[in-house]
């Protein structure tokens, strides 16, 4: 778009990629988000330094932040994202669930407050019966949320929850809902400009979850028939007029065996899964965030938004899942990428680049698009087999386990669906650990017996290759 772009940086981010492909780049402070990525004032000092007219957030720290919002409108910088205003009605998950009580969307029992104490939370518990998931009322990305299956837990669950979530959004503020068994996670791509007009790019699978952290997206989900799609766009675009919203934002759903969905939350910025929508649609969503931050109209009517082909996102992080997922900061001594038609790399890193422990692990996002989700899913176990990070360890060989699974294949997955699997994995070591004086007899017992018990082999059967050659070679 001709943009000159200007990047601001920690001490522990001196040298990445974002660093060195804008045209500016000035430190903010030392690695601590607290002392750098969260500092809006000084972000805006660099603003104001520079002559740069827009601040674009990303996803992460300040990205839904209403007060740094209003203070870019108060210092004449553009936020590139919803007003503060909808941003306070709809990026809180308390206030959402209220906008969407009043814009009349099916939503998960429980408060639609901030909790007070552990004893409130016990009596809102008591009223919608355990399972219950106590939330962080100011953030997302699985951080500041626990599972409470009885009253006994609650109390240490609340603690742990409030902590966590102030660390990560500086609000240790909790609500609490019901918690559906295997519901499968499900979101609405939304994209507004300030003329009225607000439009649902599709939908996204998101069940393939650990911790409530994403690790697949795919686009289209394999069981929202149009019907699901249009009813759930069309609640989505009804709360984010509700609420006056502008910009990108994403509508959070969890969807039972039946279709029937309930309001999970709104994510009011950029999502990190957005490439997959991008794929499906041909939209580049970025590229419509700037054009409406410049006060353009969005120029498209909802019929015009078609879903073509199947589009899977893989987050690759920098972490070891032989040892409980534990964080593997370091330096990447090789980097070999996949390539080829169908697939797309977002990268943070290069060869050479120390991965450092002070935020989120991941490295890449890797993404296949194929004209269907079984070749889309082959196509990105090629991309994966051709992957290849040195020096630290990663999620790779994961996904490979993911994408091989029948389940996964066959769409039969919810929430649960990766903690089972691990569960699987886990219990099939525990099997294979059979001690060596057993495998031993084992041996030779099926030594002796082998005449006897070997079943015939069948030929193997010629491929239509091999026997095209072989006729050709006769013929020759």
């Amino acid at each position: 778009m001709g943009l000159r772009t200007v990047a601001v940086y920690s001490d522990a981010d001196r040298a990445a990629l974002h660093v060195l492909h804008a045209d500016e780049a000035y430190r903010l402070g030392p690695a601590p988000a607290t002392e750098s990525y969260l500092r809006g004032d000084l972000i805006l000092e660099i603003a104001h330094r520079t002559g740069a007219d827009a601040i674009h957030p990303g996803y992460g720290f300040l990205s839904e932040n209403a007060d740094f919002a209003e203070a870019c409108a108060t210092a004449g910088v553009v936020f590139i994202g919803p007003p503060a205003s909808a941003m306070r009605a709809l990026g809180s998950k308390t206030l959402a669930r209220q906008a969407a009580d009043a814009a009349a969307m099916p939503r998960m029992p429980g408060s639609v407050t901030g909790l007070d104490s552990v004893d409130e939370a016990l009596r809102v518990a008591s009223e919608i019966g355990y399972p219950v998931m106590l939330k962080a009322a100011a953030g997302g990305g699985g951080k500041g949320m626990r599972a409470v299956a009885s009253p006994e837990d609650l109390a240490s669950a609340y603690a742990a929850a409030g902590s966590e979530a102030l660390r990560s959004f500086g609000s240790g503020e909790l609500y609490l809902e019901k918690l559906i068994e295997r519901p499968r996670h499900i979101e609405i791509q939304l994209m507004a400009d300030e003329y009225g007009g607000c439009l649902y790019l599709g939908e996204r699978e998101c069940s393939v979850q650990r911790r409530h952290q994403k690790v697949i997206e795919e686009a289209p989900s394999a069981v929202v028939s149009d019907s699901l799609r249009r009813r759930m766009g069309e609640a989505a675009v009804r709360l984010a007029l509700s609420a006056g919203y502008v910009n990108a934002g994403t509508v959070e759903f969890l969807v039972d065996a039946e279709e029937n969905f309930y309001f999970l939350e709104m994510n009011t910025r950029l999502q990190v899964e957005h490439p997959v929508t991008e794929l499906v649609t041909g939209l580049d969503l970025v590229h419509m965030q700037l054009q409406i931050a410049m006060g353009e109209p969005m120029g498209l009517k909802q019929e015009e938004i078609r879903l073509r082909g199947h589009a899977l996102e893989c987050r690759i992080y920098a972490e070891d899942p032989e040892n409980n997922f534990f964080p593997s900061p370091g330096l990447i001594t090789r980097l070999v990428q996949p390539a080829g038609p169908g697939l797309r790399e977002d990268c943070a890193v290069y060869e050479g680049w120390v991965v450092p422990l002070d935020y989120d692990p991941m490295l890449s996002k890797l993404v296949a698009f194929a004209p269907t989700r079984e070749m889309a899913i082959d196509r990105m176990l090629r991309a994966l087999d051709e992957y290849a990070i040195g020096g630290i360890k990663t999620n790779i060989g994961l996904f490979r386990r993911i994408l091989m699974d029948e389940d996964f294949r066959a769409a039969r997955i919810d929430t649960g669906y990766l903690e089972r699997l691990l569960d699987r994995g886990a219990a099939a070591a525990e099997e294979a650990a059979v001690p060596e004086a057993i495998i031993a007899v084992a041996a030779a017992l099926l030594s002796s017996s082998a005449a006897e018990s070997l079943p015939a082999v069948e030929p193997l059967r010629e491929s239509k290759w091999a026997a095209a050659g072989r006729q050709e070679s006769l013929r020759s």
